[in-house]
């Protein structure tokens, strides 16, 4: 069983120090570091210490904000830690600890919570689009040609005129020509 360490700080302003000194005190044996904003899911030493990890592993961090920016990316990281058969531990959030039954508790609690809330969404989004539909409202892109600039397009088309020639006329592709 190896402890691993992730430390991250946001910009080049700040320090990892003080987060080195509390994974070191806690017997961490590899620290993966880097200064990268959270809000980016692909940091490379996260990277790197998801690839590390094998089963008995555990994987801590001082904080949950520095693992993670959402409740999402949250539980995508901690899935790929179960996924790899490892553990997880914060030294300043005592329940998100999935090496013991209460951490473990908790953090399936949360991952509950959050694909409800994900089920909801997609409720909601899908009844919102039904009734934007029910109400006439048009999905998708504009089209480029009005109804109009589309019989003409078919007129000149059936006289001879090239898809390039037209196209150029209405200031479109030659593929949108072809399409009509």
């Amino acid at each position: 069983m190896t402890i691993y360490g992730y430390a991250r700080v946001s910009t080049d302003g700040q320090t990892l120090d003080n987060q080195h000194a509390k994974l070191t005190a806690e017997g961490v044996e590899r620290i993966f570091a880097e200064k990268e904003s959270g809000a980016k899911t692909d940091r490379k030493a996260l990277q790197k210490a998801l690839a590390a990890l094998q089963p008995g592993d555990v994987l801590v961090v001082t904080r949950l904000d520095r693992l993670a920016r959402s409740t999402l990316d949250l539980l995508n990281t901690l899935d790929a830690i179960a996924k790899a058969g490892a553990g997880f531990r914060s030294l300043s959030d005592a329940w998100a600890d999935t090496t013991t039954p209460h951490g473990k508790l908790m953090l399936t609690i949360l991952g509950g919570l959050a694909e409800f809330e994900r089920s909801l969404i997609l409720a909601r989004t899908g009844e919102g689009r039904a009734r934007a539909k029910a109400n006439g409202v048009k999905f998708g892109r504009k089209p480029k040609l009005t109804p109009f600039q589309i019989t003409e397009a078919k007129r000149r088309r059936e006289a001879g005129e090239s898809h390039t020639d037209i196209a150029k006329l209405f200031g479109v592709s030659h593929q949108t020509i072809g399409r009509l």
